[in-house]
């Protein structure tokens, strides 16, 4: 079969390889889309949670149709259109047992750690495979199943948000952040995008582009001198962290969703004691955050924007397209 390869130099080029089988719990996908993302350039350049290894198949997000099952797979599933779940827990350990699948130590995201779905046929997990509402396209799920999950997450692991809420979401440019921004907008809040190019978000009440991320923190404080409830970072970057936190009111909350620009986080600590704040780490969802992520887009409370779309023998022109972002939609692949 065609696949797109992700080489021990992190260069991705396709090519001929195996057809992949199912084993027991596991369902074959025949692909029709993927998407390109962030985690996908972290496995090129070794960085991330990728740095297990390269040389293999690129792709955290396919969607398609089943076309074999294993045994141990319950109902008749061939048919079935479906998207993949990126993050594959183990299915064993407190967190999973407990259906908090998003905390699971032992996961592994496809494409990453495994072979992904850039490729006319991908095996994974029968419960990682979840159907697509009908009103859903193959490159709408696609869009859907990774970033909406994962800002979902990150807004009810830094606890509800109510309507009237000041939220501040930086990096909202991209899918995450942008999604973030409109869950949040959806219950209410009073939200404030920033990021370094672009962030346009229907119903923010402002929008902030900073050219320095060390003088975001007096952009916020000069502009939003009240602060805010809730602060989401979907950039990765430690200054842009350190503005966000500093710009929290008294009983504040941070989630951090992204570890991509740079590991250096310039924090006054005193701060946490002083305006009793709380820091949260978040990186993936759960398989209900996943169906209620799809139904939210289906029901057209969150936009799963789809952007340029390459055939899957043009993936590296996808990849740069995507590397000169951002754009107001996901970089898409056709497989099939």
């Amino acid at each position: 079969m065609r696949a797109a390869i992700i080489d021990d130099n992190g260069v991705v080029s396709v090519g001929t390889v195996a057809a992949p089988t199912v084993d027991a719990d596991q369902v074959l996908v025949r692909v029709r889309t993927v998407g390109v993302n962030h985690l996908d350039l972290n496995a090129m350049r070794g960085a991330g949670p990728g740095t297990a290894g390269l040389r293999r198949t690129f792709g955290i997000d396919p969607s398609g149709d089943i076309v074999d099952q294993g045994p141990l797979v319950g109902g008749d599933r061939v048919g079935q259109r479906v998207v993949v779940k990126p993050a594959i827990s183990c299915g064993d350990c407190a967190h999973c047992r407990s259906h908090n699948e998003a905390d699971c130590p032992n996961q592994q995201i496809l494409g990453i750690h495994r072979d992904g779905g850039a490729a006319e046929y991908v095996v994974v997990p029968s419960r990682n495979a979840l159907e697509i509402p009908p009103s859903l396209d193959y490159a709408d799920a696609t869009v859907a199943v990774h970033s909406i999950p994962i800002a979902l997450h990150a807004l009810e692991a830094g606890g509800r948000v109510d309507s009237g809420d000041r939220v501040l979401v930086t990096g909202a440019s991209g899918a995450v952040g942008r999604a973030v921004a409109q869950i949040a907008i959806s219950r209410g809040a009073r939200v404030v995008v920033a990021a370094l190019r672009q962030p346009r978000v229907a119903g923010a009440v402002d929008h902030v582009t900073f050219a320095d991320p060390e003088h975001l923190g007096d952009q916020l404080s000069a502009k939003h001198p009240e602060g805010f409830d809730l602060f989401v970072d979907a950039t990765g970057h430690g200054h842009v962290i350190a503005a966000g936190v500093g710009a929290l009111s008294w009983g504040g909350r941070a989630v951090i969703l992204s570890a991509s620009a740079s590991p250096d986080l310039p924090l006054d600590a005193r701060l946490f004691y002083m305006r009793r704040l709380t820091l949260f780490g978040v990186g993936a969802a759960t398989y209900e955050e996943v169906e209620r992520g799809l139904a939210m887009v289906a029901a057209g409370t969150v936009d799963a924007a789809v952007g340029e779309r390459f055939d899957l023998e043009h993936i590296a022109e996808a990849i740069e397209h995507f590397r000169a972002g951002p754009h107001p939609g996901k970089t898409v692949v056709n497989v099939h």
